[in-house]
């Protein structure tokens, strides 16, 4: 691709235009010389005409047109022109002047001059002809007066008036192209520090650029790069966190597992290998609900804008995932109701991490529920929101702990064994990737726990 220079296109798109006005006025003005040089030249010719016209008079009957010096040397210049004159009677007859000479082509009428175009010995003259009234009872009429002038003195006038605008002109364009240049610099100072600081900076360097620094134009893109490098910090960051998240809670219990595993290849006794072998298979089990959990934290914290949404019926899907923990529910003989207002509560979302969120949600509810308690599911919709609500008659979280227990690995002093610390953190991640809240409260009656969750209703 060829390298394009913005300040030069700016400088072109500045000039051409200017170019264009300038060649405009330049021919414009080269139509006012002319027509300047033409007023002036023919104000000259009337003023010799009307100089040698008011000298006519009769003497004993014959007309006369003594050519008085004044009609003459109005026209003295540095370019000396031919001048030429004629005057004839009202019958016609030639009293001064040639006779073969700037004959106009019509007679004046009413003593308005008439300018013409004629020539002399190959010359071209500019001529203006007028009439005279003779009062005379032997010659009355109108005499005529013609008096015409070479073209040197009046293209050299013309001339320099066009050369003198045309020279202007040029400064004008070259003058405005220098404050072009100087204020094209000024003017994208801001970018080409911007450019400065693209082409310098570390690869590895993501700190935003000033976007107040640039122009309102520029500020957006300065914006979007700013919040492509704020994306790619908070992805390298969850990269990070994952993965130190993952080493640190499998390292426990894979070296629980390496020393099952010894144990169990010391032992002789069968009884005792499969004691070893069935502890051997709840630790792989609660390794596996570890690695799934931290998949699902990985993957909703890579944020809304990168996942891959669709219309979930939320009532439905909610009701799936309940299905699938009723064997736990049974198995801790815990009552798990779910109560649902009404059907085709739609959400826009990932249909995975919105079932995780409920199988989470209701699993950290079973979990920290004892024997013969209750966990209650229900759905509703207010005015923009679809609402989960899950209660449980545990033990609840005190006040102090609230915000805490959305902490990874956090376990409040009311947890038991069981569990991960991720449950609430990967809903919380999940809710925030939804723009959604979540919000825990005392159950009413106490004791227990009441956790609402609260998603954009989606309208089809």
């Amino acid at each position: 691709m060829a390298n394009r220079s913005l300040q030069r296109e700016l400088l072109g798109w500045l000039v051409v235009p200017l170019t264009a006005v300038v060649s405009f006025n330049v021919w414009t003005t080269y139509k006012n010389a002319a027509e300047t040089a033409n007023l002036i030249t023919d104000r000259t010719l009337l003023a010799s005409a009307r100089v040698i016209a008011e000298n006519i008079r009769e003497n004993d009957g014959v007309l006369e047109a003594p050519i008085l010096p004044a009609a003459l040397e109005m026209f003295a210049s540095d370019q000396p022109d031919r001048v030429v004159y004629r005057v004839t009677t009202p019958r016609g007859q030639v009293i001064a002047g040639y006779p073969d000479v700037i004959a106009p082509p019509g007679q004046p009428v009413d003593l308005k001059p008439v300018y013409f175009e004629t020539t002399f010995r190959d010359q071209p003259v500019h001529a203006v002809a007028i009439a005279q009234p003779i009062v005379s009872k032997q010659n009355p009429g109108n005499a005529t007066v013609a008096v015409g002038q070479t073209l040197r003195a009046h293209d050299k006038l013309m001339t320099s008036l066009w050369l003198k605008a045309l020279r202007d002109q040029v400064l004008l364009v070259a003058a405005a192209g220098l404050l072009g240049v100087f204020g094209l610099r000024r003017g994208l100072a801001p970018i080409l520090r911007l450019r400065n600081d693209v082409m310098e900076r570390d690869p590895a360097e993501l700190k935003p650029f000033a976007a107040d620094t640039v122009q309102s134009e520029l500020r957006p893109l300065v914006e979007a790069l700013n919040e492509a490098f704020d994306r790619i910090q908070r992805q390298m960051a969850t990269q990070r966190r994952f993965v130190a998240n993952a080493a640190h809670q499998l390292r426990t219990p894979l070296a629980l597992l390496k020393t099952q595993i010894s144990v169990g290849l010391r032992e002789r006794d069968i009884g005792t290998k499969d004691e070893v072998l069935a502890a051997v298979d709840m630790s792989v089990d609660g390794m596996a609900h570890l690695s799934n959990q931290l998949l699902s934290l990985a993957r909703a914290e890579q944020g809304s804008a990168s996942l891959m949404k669709s219309e979930v019926d939320f009532g439905a899907m909610a009701r799936d995932a309940l299905e699938g923990l009723a064997q736990a529910a049974l198995a801790r003989n815990i009552d798990l109701g779910f109560e649902s207002g009404e059907d085709g509560l739609a959400v826009w979302g990932h249909p995975t991490l919105l079932r995780e969120l409920v199988v989470n949600l209701v699993d950290n509810a079973l979990r920290y529920t004892p024997q013969g308690g209750s966990v209650t599911v229900g759905i509703g919709h207010e005015v923009g929101w679809v609402v989960l609500q899950v209660e449980d008659t545990g033990p609840g979280i005190p006040d102090g702990d609230r915000e805490k227990v959305f902490e990874r690995f956090f376990r409040g002093s009311e947890a038991g064994s069981e569990g991960t610390g991720l449950g609430l953190a990967i809903v919380r991640e999940i809710v925030s990737s939804h723009d959604g809240h979540i919000a825990l409260a005392n159950r009413r009656p106490q004791p227990g726990l009441s956790a609402q969750v609260r998603l954009p209703a989606h309208q089809a």
